[in-house]
């Protein structure tokens, strides 16, 4: 069982606390603006730039970092990579709020938000690419959620209902996979439909490539960068196996980040030589592109090799924030930095602070949520009722 640390009448005014809740009511506030006055009152969109941040960032970033959920669950299910065990439920449990905040954030961007069931349920459009995510991200959803809940109903001690749910993993992992692979690449590919709005250097047809293989290296990033923060601020629920096996999950990630970093990177220079863009590297847009490409791939991808040969935490976990950077910076260049790249600066999308402010008010709302939950179920360490009960 994990150390408990039991602080007598603990004030909940703590630092955390009181940033969180200003945060909080701030979202809230915006949110009735939003909700009462329409999108136009909240945010800098218009025809040229009907995307913002709220699909750049809480969409697109939020799918890709949320992508640790069907990596790890993989690779230890399916590849049988057991030492892996004791990193699936967090990595889950971030996958789960990182789908249903994406979710929620939808429901700001869409003009009608209560139309958003129409495409599952009433009026399917089966040769969209949207409706073939939106599908996607409902189902995986829900297997997220039943993934998640054998650790809420050892919770609530319902131990029939969660031996059930066990049994049902290695379905729930295979479909979860095949419902990731098909998502995460089709985000990708909604860009294909514009050629002259992206920037060359970021079009291209292997988009929906980029994207899943991307998708991989975010994921196991992720995990290796929630870890690190679980371990600085939860350490005190954590159980022995789990603080056992943490130096083992990242490393081992990190190995596999390295390989599939490297992979991306030899595709997209294939993809800048198929289309014959090696001339654009030498202009302003070029050294953008080569900071992402160098700074955010190349450089954290030997830092993971050199992690693996030294057995270095540090620098496995300085490589994983490189990483989660790095997919947040390929997602923002391509949704909203690289879009619409040669209109004069005045008709360029800017978020307004609202905008912003949605966004911060949607991972702070998930960080809460992240945070009751570890503190109360039996995410960082097994129940004693079901000790190892794989």
């Amino acid at each position: 069982m994990p150390q408990e640390t039991n602080i007598p009448n603990k004030s909940i005014l703590t630092p955390f606390n009181v940033v969180a809740g200003i945060i909080i009511l701030a979202g809230l506030v915006i949110t009735v603006l939003r909700f009462t006055k329409g999108l136009g009152a909240v945010t800098n969109l218009d025809d040229n730039n009907p995307w913002g941040i709220w699909i750049g960032f809480d969409l697109l970033c939020g799918v890709a970092l949320a992508a640790g959920g069907y990596v790890t669950s993989a690779a230890c299910y399916i590849f049988g990579l057991k030492r892996y065990h004791s990193a699936v439920r967090p990595a889950i449990l971030t996958a789960f709020l990182g789908y249903a905040l994406v979710v929620l954030a939808l429901h700001y961007d869409v003009g009608r938000p209560w139309r958003l069931p129409y495409p599952i349920f009433l009026s399917p459009g089966t040769t969209s690419l949207l409706y073939e995510v939106g599908l996607c991200v409902f189902l995986y959803l829900a297997v997220l959620f039943i993934e998640y809940s054998p650790a809420a109903l050892e919770w609530l001690g319902l131990k029939k209902v969660r031996n059930l749910i066990v049994r049902m993993t290695l379905v729930l992992t295979i479909f979860g996979v095949v419902l990731s692979t098909l998502h995460q690449s089709s985000l990708g590919a909604l860009f294909m439909i514009a050629p002259s709005k992206l920037h060359p250097l970021w079009y291209s047809n292997y988009l929906p490539v980029y994207f899943f293989i991307s998708s991989i290296f975010a994921g196991l990033s992720m995990v290796i960068f929630e870890g690190t923060l679980a371990h600085r601020f939860l350490h005190h629920k954590m159980d022995a196996t789990h603080l056992r096996e943490s130096e083992g999950v990242a490393l081992g990630f990190s190995k596999a980040a390295s390989f599939v970093m490297m992979g991306y990177l030899s595709v997209k220079l294939i993809g800048i030589s198929v289309d014959n863009n090696w001339h654009l590297l030498f202009t302003g847009w070029g050294l953008w592109f080569l900071l992402e490409l160098i700074g955010f791939v190349a450089l954290p991808a030997f830092l993971y090799s050199l992690a693996v040969r030294e057995r270095n935490l540090r620098w496995a976990r300085w490589a994983a924030a490189l990483s989660v950077l790095g997919v947040v910076l390929n997602r923002l260049n391509i949704s909203v930095v690289a879009f619409n790249w040669y209109l004069p600066s005045a008709q360029r999308y800017v978020p307004s602070w609202m905008e912003i402010g949605t966004s911060i008010f949607i991972v702070t709302l998930g960080v809460v949520i992240y945070r009751f939950i570890t503190t109360r179920m039996p995410i960082f360490y097994e129940h004693p009722d079901f000790r190892h009960d794989i």
